[in-house]
């Protein structure tokens, strides 16, 4: 079987900072598979991205949120309005926060910290729970199991990596010894690092994640924070 395995950058502005972040399609004879989706407003560039390789948003036919953050599902609802067949895939325990049937946990964290920010960084603080209120929800179709295979591209084994948020979702293409981290860790001057420490739900959780992925020495990370990490 024939397949590739693509990373493409997704660029957004937040105040006078920028963000870019890696998804990764899974593209093989039978099945296209987006890898988390970037900011709300990424879509013009995710659309310009698959047209760089002949692809459309129609096209795809599943979509992985490693987890609920808004730079991870924030296109999400617009892709399933354009292609309502395509199916959307996490787990479990991210399925209510990414659906909003329970309140996003990092809204609730963003608006208990907004409690007790100093003054000169309320206005940032406001602006973070506003982009994060401007996430829409999407149903999640299908919830991937820890240590699930897929038929993606060879072979795709589902990795359980809670700590940044509870039902965090990696993923390792077998064949290939490529692992895509989402946010299981980010990649920092070149190096391995826990995502965002002072947002990480569960900071001893996530470091085992991190370490459990880092012990499988793949070939290559991809990760979404960073770049790959060979």
């Amino acid at each position: 079987m024939e397949y590739k395995i693509l990373s493409f950058p997704l660029s957004m502005l937040f105040g006078n900072t920028e963000n870019t972040v890696y998804p990764t399609l899974l593209w093989d004879n039978r099945n296209i598979i987006l890898v988390d989706c970037g900011f709300v407003g990424s879509l013009p560039q995710i659309e310009k991205e698959l047209g760089r390789h002949g692809l459309s948003v129609e096209q795809i036919t599943g979509l992985v949120l490693t987890h609920h953050d808004h730079d991870h599902m924030g296109s999400a609802a617009e892709i399933k309005r354009i292609n309502p067949h395509l199916k959307i895939y996490a787990s479990a325990v991210e399925a209510p926060y990414i659906s909003a049937h329970e309140k996003p946990l990092r809204l609730r964290q963003a608006e208990e910290m907004q409690e007790i920010l100093p003054p000169e960084q309320q206005d940032f603080g406001k602006a973070f729970c506003e982009m994060l209120r401007r996430v829409e929800p999407v149903q999640v179709d299908v919830f991937l199991r820890d240590e699930e295979l897929m038929d993606w591209c060879g072979g795709c084994r589902i990795i359980a990596t809670p700590g940044h948020t509870p039902g965090h979702i990696s993923l390792l293409m077998e064949k290939e010894s490529i692992v895509i981290t989402g946010d299981a860790f980010v990649l920092e001057d070149g190096k391995p690092a826990i995502a965002n420490p002072q947002f990480t739900l569960d900071i001893e959780q996530a470091t085992e994640s991190m370490e459990k992925l880092l012990s499988l020495k793949a070939k290559a990370y991809y990760c979404y924070h960073g770049g790959l990490l060979v």
